[in-house]
This record gives C-alpha cells, sequence and structure tokens, in this order.
C-alpha cells in the first residue's frame, strides 16, 4: 500500500496575506518538500562560499613556504574548516537537499514522508554547522587550544551528523513507501534511486560517526586520555570527512547524470538496470567507512600477502570507481542517438561527472603504498575534485529542474558558461595538489616545506583556482537569484518539452 503526506497550505495563505513576515513565517515552520529541499541548497550555498574563502587562503599562505601573512595559530582552525565545511556543509547537505526537493515528485509523491522530520533535520544541521563555524573561530575544533570551543565543535558536529541523518530518513522512506501506487523500485527514476542509495549509505554510516563522536565527547570533557583529547578528533573522526566515505555524499550526484543522459538523448535509458548497478557499486565504499579503517594496498611479500592487502583495496576503492564509470559510460552509450540536442543542463553534470570521477582514481592511487603519497596534499586535491564536481553536478540539477521547483529558468548560456568555468577552475585548484603530492608537499602545512620544483608555482595556480570558483559561485548564485525573481515564468520543463538550447 503507498502512503503519502497531504502537502501543507498554509504557508501559501501565510505568504499571500501576511506579507514579508507572513513569507518568513511560513518558510521557517514550512512542510513542502520543495522548500525543505532549496533551504539545505540555500544554506549549503553559502557554506560554499566560506569554504573556497578558506581554501584560497590556505593556498595564499603556500605560494611563500618561508613566511606567512596571517597569524599561524589560524592555520589549524582553517585545515580543520577546510575538511569539515566540504564534507558536512557543502557535499552532503547539498546532495540532501536535492533528494528532499525533488525526489517525491520524481517517484509521485504529493509530500515527502515525515515532513517535519525532514525540517527538523534542516534546523539540527543549519545550527550545527554555525556552531561548528563559530567553534573554530574560537580556537576550537582538531587541535584547538580553547578546551570549551573544542567541546563545543564537537558538540556542533553532532548535531550536524543527527540533521543529515534525520533528513536522509525521510529521503528512504519516500521513495521506498510514497511512490505513485502501482509503481515498483525497478520502475523509479534513476536519480530518484540514486538518492534513496545515497540516503540509506548516510543512515548507515553517520551513526557510527555519531558513536564514535560521543567517545572522543566523553574522553575529551573528563579525562582527555584514551582518544588524545583535541589532537586525537581527526584520527577518529577524520574518516568522515575524507574518501571513501565522501564517495556516499555524491551517490546523487551520479544519479543527477544518469537521469539528464537520456534527456538530452530525448529517449528513455535502454539499460536502467546497468545504472542500478552501478550505483549501488558506489555504495559500496560504506563497508569501508563503517570498519573506519584505511584499506590499503600494500604490494610487497609473497602472492598470497598481496592478494590478502589487494582484495579489501578493490573492495572499498575500486568497486566504487567501477560504479561511477559504469554510469558514465551507460550515459555516453545512452548519447548515441539521432535525436540528440545538447541541453545547457548536461554540461555541467558531465563535467562534474569527471571531475568525480579523477577524486575516485586519485584515492585509489594514493592509498597504495609504493607511491608514497600518505600524509601529502595529494588526498587534499581529492577532496577538492569531489567537493567541487559535486558543487557542478548541483549546478546542472537546479538548472535543469529549476521549473519543477520555482517555475522559472535559467538562460542556458550562463548554465553552460557557469559550468565550463566551474571545470576550469577545479582543474586549476586540484591538479596541482595533485603534482605536489608526488613532490612529497606535506598535508596540513602551510610553511617549511621545500622540494625540487616549482613549489610557490603549483600553490599560486591552486589559489588562483580556487578564486575563480568562488567567482562561479557568487555568479551562480545571482543568477539563480535573478531567475527567482524576474526569471522567464514556464510551464512544466522546457528542457524537455520545448527543447531548451
Amino acid at each position: 500500500m503507498t502512503t503519502v503526506n497531504l502537502p501543507s497550505t498554509l504557508g501559501a495563505e501565510a505568504t499571500a496575506d501576511s506579507g514579508f513576515l507572513g513569507s518568513v513565517a511560513a518558510w521557517l515552520t514550512t512542510t513542502d518538500h520543495k522548500r525543505i529541499g532549496r533551504l539545505f541548497i540555500g544554506t549549503a550555498a553559502l557554506w560554499l562560499l566560506t569554504y573556497v574563502g578558506v581554501a584560497t587562503l590556505l593556498g595564499f599562505e603556500r605560494i611563500d613556504s618561508k613566511s606567512l601573512t596571517f597569524n599561524e595559530g589560524m592555520m589549524t582552525q582553517l585545515f580543520a574548516a577546510s575538511k569539515t565545511l566540504a564534507s558536512f556543509g557543502v557535499t552532503a547537505p547539498l546532495m540532501i537537499g536535492l533528494s528532499l526537493a525533488l525526489a517525491p515528485t520524481l517517484v509521485g509523491a504529493r509530500s515527502v514522508m515525515f515532513a517535519r522530520n525532514a525540517m527538523l533535520g534542516f534546523y539540527l544541521w543549519a545550527i550545527g554547522s554555525a556552531v561548528v563555524v563559530a567553534s573554530l573561530v574560537g580556537n576550537g575544533g582538531p587541535g584547538g587550544g580553547n578546551a570549551q570551543m573544542v567541546d563545543l565543535y564537537l558538540l556542533g558536529l553532532a548535531l550536524v551528523i543527527l540533521g543529515l541523518i534525520a533528513a536522509a530518513v525521510s529521503v528512504v522512506a519516500t521513495v521506498l513507501s510514497a511512490r505513485t501506487a502501482g509503481t515498483d523500485l525497478a520502475d523509479v527514476p534513476s536519480f530518484a534511486w540514486s538518492s534513496m542509495v545515497g540516503s540509506i549509505s548516510l543512515v548507515l554510516t553517520l551513526p557510527v560517526a555519531l558513536g564514535t563522536l560521543i567517545y572522543v565527547v566523553v574522553d575529551h570533557h573528563y579525562t582527555r586520555v584514551a582518544f588524545g583529547a583535541n589532537m586525537g578528533i581527526m584520527k577518529w573522526l577524520g574518516w568522515s570527512m575524507s574518501q571513501p566515505q565522501t564517495f556516499l555524499y555524491v551517490i546523487p550526484a551520479i544519479g543527477v547524470l544518469a537521469e539528464l543522459a537520456p534527456a538530452v538523448a530525448r529517449r528513455t535509458q535502454p539499460l536502467r538496470g546497468g545504472v542500478f548497478i552501478g550505483v549501488g557499486l558506489i555504495s559500496v565504499a560504506l563497508l569501508g567507512s563503517v570498519t573506519q579503517t584505511v584499506h590499503g594496498l600494500a604490494w610487497t611479500g609473497t602472492f598470497i600477502d598481496k592478494a590478502k592487502s589487494f582484495v579489501p583495496y578493490a573492495l572499498f576503492n575500486l568497486l566504487p570507481i567501477l560504479g561511477v564509470g559504469v554510469v558514465l559510460a551507460l550515459a555516453l552509450f545512452t548519447l548515441k542517438s539521432d535525436s540528440i540536442k545538447m541541453i545547457a543542463p548536461f554540461i555541467p553534470a558531465f563535467l562534474g561527472g569527471g571531475m568525480i570521477l579523477t577524486a575516485m582514481l586519485g584515492n585509489a592511487l594514493q592509498l597504495i603504498s609504493s607511491a608514497n603519497l600518505s600524509g601529502t596534499v595529494f588526498e587534499e586535491g581529492a577532496l577538492v575534485y569531489i567537493t567541487y564536481g559535486t558543487v557542478l553536478v548541483a549546478w546542472s540539477a537546479i538548472a535543469f529542474w529549476g521549473p519543477t521547483l520555482w517555475g522559472r529558468m535559467l538562460p542556458a548560456a550562463v548554465v553552460a558558461g557557469i559550468g565550463a568555468l566551474g571545470f576550469v577552475a577545479t582543474v586549476l585548484a586540484a591538479l596541482p595538489m595533485y603534482i605536489a603530492g608526488f613532490a612529497d608537499q606535506q598535508a596540513d602545512s602551510v610553511k617549511d616545506f621545500d622540494y625540487s620544483g616549482p613549489a610557490g608555482l603549483w600553490n599560486a595556480v591552486s589559489t588562483v583556482g580556487h578564486a575563480l570558483f568562488a567567482l562561479c559561485v557568487v555568479v551562480a548564485i545571482a543568477a539563480a537569484g535573478k531567475s527567482l525573481a524576474t526569471g522567464q515564468r514556464v510551464a512544466g520543463n522546457p528542457w524537455i518539452d520545448g527543447g531548451a538550447q
């Protein structure tokens, strides 16, 4: 039996009858899944600007490794802010927001299941992320010198995790039980499927992070012995902000790519089962996350020793790559059609998918012991690739489903232009970190590193890339805001129905 929640109409009435204050109240108390999703997306966009600013500042400080422009004591908190915001401020909530806004509509539900639970998830995440940033500003967080601010950081992180879990539960319940009557799971759109798989992955892994967090909190507040106090936070919780856990955060992004490819080709996906299998393979990364163990490849010893190392390495790191590769390959296969008519939103999605794949390949390479990349900025480059790649895919989703979300359309030239510029910015920001990683530039350090080659050049190029991406984000926010306020009103989805270019 299919179960749905009836949408609330109180928000619309308040907006119409009570002016500005009524509109604000309607947004703050909404149970409309589109509004809840847009709240996640809009707030994540603000944290994205913060993250890009922090990354730009760190890149600037690295240009000259012999001197610092800013206080050296700030650097520890800035590195912690960079990792925390990339995962819990941008990537995960951005995908959750898209899932809440779009998945119910795609499966034919009139509302998201447990709408108030989803709204509670937003409040927990938004308040928690603000607490995290405030604690970092106050010299808290990993390696922080203020014990109270360290406790505050851990509290904020707990709220963030609880909020994401609550919102993910609503997405899972909607796709599983609120579908149009008679619709099987095998018939749901690719994005709805990927939203469900990604949300299930969060529900399975984030409680593990929350349980570890509780131990860390108790230890830091009382004894500061067993878990390394403030210096041990990243040792125990860093896996939730790095690969392969981040692969789970971007599963819905791969679903966007799988959804847009058939729209470009003006045909149905001929191998839907292959897409579903590809998305499922990405979720295998959760096995590596819940074990809280880095599964690297040590190509030494006997054949048996090598096999023992290779099997878990391949399971946790190579299968997700295969999953993304399958979806990308099927997208290209789908495009082999005489009816292809390129639409602007597909450009950022395809480029962003390539960046996510590059991040996964980089992570697999980094975990090979003989590559000697552990502890270098190579991992930071992978995180940048996966974060900015996800943002590009999200930009495609916002453009493509914009008419569904707010009844207005983004200009095609702006959508494609920002996507192309964002791709260039991503490569400039992340690729130099890959190169510097091979040159043994140490992670989480802005000074006293030196190696043969143009160290200053790589860091300068990376800084320019982050600054350029910041420009893309500002322009995208401005374009979306203008479209929401004064953009062309449309009915249906003209990207498909009207063949918009």
